[in-house]
């Protein structure tokens, strides 16, 4: 039996696994096979979520993550993380199940694990987001990564509060993550982006129509966060992945930031040790690139700057594809 915090805690901050499904959001996605593998990914964080809230111990969790197919794995730690990070904050901050989770089993989960702790921040209020980030010196990519937790928060506003992130286009106010208030907005954007691929089951003219309603200097970060859901979920084919580049382009010069997002999602997929073919097909389709080379380029590209680390990693990348 679970222990009954536990499970008060998972009824009031976890959304049951139907509450996650496109039908019950009101999403305007026809089911087919395609569709439903995308509804598998929500579902899959859900449990990662009710895991991480229930279980007494770190070796518990890893066993039950561990048993989750490798496609989806990563979705899986993403909401245990989510959880970990609200049981270190109702700690009053002095908990570190979070740190050790980040920094030992789901070190190869890295990019998704930030996602998680995001979508932690949408549940918790933000006087408690200064403790949400753990210490992880010494493990790849920190902090550089960290603003995907501002990706992942942005992703939950759209995907949970569609009619007033997605429908009215609202701006959340910002925050200085990482000291940088004035980034926090476009690392938003790039969750909604990608939330819009969900939201529309990859299907890519209603994607490509969504981001179209958005003010155009929004534009650039949507459609990043579209090319890395399109190629780290999947949820099309060639000739979706094809429609997509199209539609891009012919809102403006976006097909560099679309490669942007398939080249990071392609590291992420390497990094995790394991990578579908429907990344090496979106990699193709929208970078021009098999899966190990666009990873091959996220990592030649790698360096600072005066921007954000993050972004001056993000735009190195785009250089790569002018006009694409």
């Amino acid at each position: 039996m679970p222990p009954l915090l536990g499970t008060l805690r998972r009824l009031a901050l976890a959304p049951a696994l139907h509450e996650v499904s496109f039908a019950h959001r009101g999403f305007p996605v026809t089911p087919t096979p395609a569709t439903r593998r995308l509804e598998a990914v929500p579902e899959a964080v859900v449990c990662g979520f009710e895991w991480g809230i229930e279980t007494r111990g770190q070796a518990e969790l890893v066993r039950r993550l561990e048993l989750v197919e490798p496609e989806m794995r990563g979705f899986a730690y993403e909401g245990a993380t989510m959880a970990y990070t609200v049981r270190d904050a109702m700690a009053g901050g002095r908990g570190g199940r979070a740190r050790e989770l980040l920094s030992g089993p789901a070190v190869p989960h890295t990019f998704l694990t930030y996602i998680g702790i995001g979508f932690a921040m949408a549940r918790l209020p933000r006087v408690l987001w200064r403790g949400v980030l753990p210490d992880l010196t010494g493990t790849p990519y920190h902090p550089t990564m960290s603003w995907l937790a501002v990706d992942g928060y942005g992703f939950d506003l759209a995907y949970f509060h569609t009619g007033r992130y997605v429908d009215e286009q609202r701006v959340p106010a910002s925050y200085p993550w990482q000291g940088r208030p004035d980034y926090f907005p476009r690392a938003v954007d790039q969750g909604v982006g990608r939330a819009l691929w969900f939201i529309h089951g990859g299907n890519a003219p209603a994607v490509g129509a969504a981001v179209g309603r958005f003010a155009v200097d929004r534009r650039p970060d949507l459609w990043s966060g579209v090319g890395l859901a399109a190629t780290f979920a999947g949820g099309t084919d060639a000739a979706g992945l094809a429609a997509l580049c199209r539609i891009a382009a012919e809102q403006g010069d976006h097909l560099p930031h679309l490669a942007q997002g398939a080249v990071f999602a392609a590291k992420a997929r390497a990094f995790s040790g394991f990578t579908p073919p429907h990344t090496g097909v979106a990699t193709g389709a929208l970078a021009g690139l098999s899966a190990e080379a666009a990873a091959r380029l996220a990592d030649e590209v790698a360096g600072a700057g005066e921007q954000p680390e993050y972004e001056k990693w993000r735009g190195l990348i785009r250089d790569r594809f002018p006009g694409a």
